[in-house]
């Protein structure tokens, strides 16, 4: 018996384009006063990163697959094929690495293997839909001699910032001084370790310039009132803040309703019917009620474990601000209560009981950008890590 486990260095969560540094360890669990006999022997093992993709029969019409291989492990089947058993397609993977050849541990023996690769930049952010789901998983197969493959997965989430793989590292670069009593570092870390930190000061620089957004509220009776934002471009972790002014209004608000959203569309060839509605999920809300306000302000978080804003072939997903307004007919209703007289002659008022109203909606589109990944790590569920026994 041979217990493997993997776990990743950093965290779970990773931007395209960034190295995956995993560390392996298969280690003999019987204890070292064992007899010779109770050595194990692994023939070998290999690791590979892969995306499944998964799709909701009732929503979206793929083509026929044309793998037809059969999910059951062959007694003598020497193929690695890390997707073996999962469900849905496949639509990316890296090139297998080889951890090692005919590996011999004695009782009470361990030995650590490390793996690391590049993610893909081309292919789309970890996302669980109504309608398809993206899964990104490490997945490292063993065998032993006349055995099936046995395979570890490691599930980790990927988010894609668009356009970072057309930039070109700075030319001063190659003449830059090095210090003689270090390790050189190899071109392909060098550049992976920029790209990190190049993905970080562009999102910065993108969610960071803020203008001031105006936009009147009004229905079919007259305006309601005003709306002020201060910025369209956000990246997952950031609070949307914005505020409502309904001093100016000629129709009194009784109360509001602003939702994050996102619009998860699937593309017109991949639609199981022609015309079928979109998905809408609901991230965050705020609710209030405003009869003789005359500013108020809402403050809506953008969870760290949801997905920026993307699209494939076969979905996009956008975000948005909805809003719901419920509006007096009596223009009367914005005045505030009278004043009462004197304590001595102290009297009640109390709102009215029924009154007839107008509701209607709108829709503020905003733009949603991946987040550092380490942040994302630090409140992801994955738990980055996985073991089995052979």
């Amino acid at each position: 018996m041979i217990e493997v486990s993997a776990a990743l260095l950093r965290g779970a969560v990773f931007l395209a384009g960034e190295p995956l540094e995993c560390l392996v360890t298969l280690r003999n669990p019987l204890p070292p006063d064992a007899t010779s006999a109770s050595s194990e022997m692994l023939a070998w093992a290999s690791a590979q990163i892969h995306c499944q993709f998964h799709a909701s029969e009732s929503r979206v019409a793929l083509p026929p697959s044309e793998d037809s291989r059969h999910d059951v492990q062959a007694e003598n089947e020497t193929v690695f094929v890390p997707n073996r058993g999962e469900r849905g397609h496949c639509i990316l993977s890296t090139p297998p690495k080889i951890l090692f050849c005919d590996l011999r541990l004695d009782p009470g023996e361990s030995k650590t293997y490390s793996y690391c690769e590049t993610l893909p930049v081309d292919g789309p952010p970890s996302f669980r839909g109504q309608a398809v789901k993206y899964v990104y998983k490490l997945t490292i197969g063993c065998q032993r001699v006349n055995s099936p493959i046995k395979l570890l997965r490691v599930p980790f989430r990927v988010l894609v910032l668009h356009g970072l793989k057309d930039y070109q590292c700075p030319q001063d670069e190659a003449v830059a001084p090095s210090n003689p009593f270090l390790e050189e570092e190899e071109g392909g870390a060098k550049k992976d370790s920029r790209l990190a930190d190049l993905a970080t000061e562009l999102l910065m620089a993108a969610t960071s310039r803020r203008s001031l957004h105006l936009y009147n509220i009004s229905n079919s009776r007259g305006k309601v009132g005003t709306f002020c934002i201060f910025k369209a471009v956000y990246k997952i972790g950031e609070d949307i803040v914005g505020t409502f002014n309904f001093s100016e209004g000629d129709i009194p608000c009784l109360q509001y309703l602003v939702s994050l959203q996102t619009e998860e569309r699937i593309q017109e060839a991949f639609q199981h019917r022609r015309g079928q509605p979109v998905s809408y999920s609901t991230h965050a809300r705020h609710q209030e009620s405003c009869l003789h306000t005359s500013r108020t302000s809402f403050s809506l978080p953008i969870p760290l474990s949801s997905a920026p804003g993307f699209s494939t072939n076969i979905v996009s997903l956008k975000w948005r601000l909805h809003f719901e307004f419920v509006t007096s007919r009596e223009a009367s209703q914005r005045q505030a209560p009278p004043e009462g007289p004197p304590l001595e002659e102290a009297s009640r008022w109390s709102g009215v009981e029924q009154m007839d109203v107008d509701t209607f909606s709108w829709d503020l589109p905003i733009k949603v950008l991946p987040t550092n990944p380490l942040l994302a790590s630090s409140v992801s569920q994955v738990p980055g890590a996985n073991s089995l026994t052979i």
